[in-house]
């Protein structure tokens, strides 16, 4: 019974650690359709950065994507993220706009929140994993039939951490 329970606990750690990552995910779409909205119309002609926003999200919001799928596509906006953020450094009436700025510095805070959820899940996911692979643990997890954690693995798009410049280091003067 105490081998039971103790697998439910850490469970159910898992879980939430799960739920941390989908809370920051979910925190920074809500940002991304913000700035999208912000600077769309000032940057009408850059229509391909926009269409691979638009997809990513539209993968990630889909219920029928595996959780793989679900890691490239949040690899995918965040690559395309990156560029959008690279592209406003070329419209300076953008740089200028507070409400641009802030959703950006909101952004940059975002994506370090899902770092730390992504390292915080993986912590607890391998803690769990060990736990259920340690004898006598083993024989009565496979007996109730009790599954290891996936551990969350970043896509190479994903390490990339959008750059947020307002063009204020002095080589841009």
């Amino acid at each position: 019974m105490t081998t039971y329970n103790g697998l439910v606990g850490e469970q159910t750690k898992v879980e939430q650690a799960q739920a941390d990552v989908s809370t920051a995910l979910q925190r920074r779409s809500d940002l991304i359709g913000n700035l999208v909205e912000s600077v769309k119309g000032q940057m009408n002609h850059e229509t391909e950065v926009f269409t691979k926003i638009a997809d990513a999200r539209a993968k990630i919001g889909s219920s029928s994507v595996t959780s793989e799928e679900n890691q490239k596509a949040q690899g995918e906006l965040s690559s395309a993220l990156s560029r959008l953020i690279s592209l406003t450094e070329n419209y300076p009436e953008l740089k200028s706009n507070q409400n641009v700025e802030q959703l950006m510095v909101e952004l940059s805070g975002s994506e370090n929140r899902i770092f730390v959820a992504h390292k915080d899940y993986n912590k607890v996911a391998a803690e769990y994993n060990q736990k259920l692979r340690s004898f006598p643990t083993v024989l009565f997890a496979n007996m109730m039939n009790f599954k290891e954690a996936e551990t969350f693995k970043e896509t190479e798009e994903a390490k990339t951490v959008p750059k947020v410049d307002f063009g204020t280091s002095s080589s841009s003067q």
